[in-house]
């Protein structure tokens, strides 16, 4: 299945295959490698679904009703201040 995942940092939309079966924190892995982000970073990042934080990311997208076509965002956990 193709998910939409968008990135917090720069608002671009990424299509990622993935399967049903995946945890959120593979696909959360998948995508900020795919973006340059160092793999000892990626406790910084959350990722949102509905416009709600998956708390628990090891589990499948699956359990979670995250279905063919949804999107999720995958932003830092501490947002940096707008000035």
């Amino acid at each position: 299945m193709r998910l939409r995942v968008t990135s917090g940092d720069t608002w671009t939309l990424s299509p990622l295959a993935v399967e049903p079966g995946d945890s959120v924190a593979s696909v959360k892995a998948r995508f900020l490698a795919a973006n340059r982000v160092a793999a000892a970073r990626l406790s910084q990042y959350e990722v949102k679904h509905g416009g709600a934080r998956v708390r628990d990311e090891s589990r499948s997208l699956a359990s979670l009703g995250i279905a063919d076509g949804s999107a999720l965002i995958v932003l830092l956990r501490r947002r940096r201040p707008v000035r």
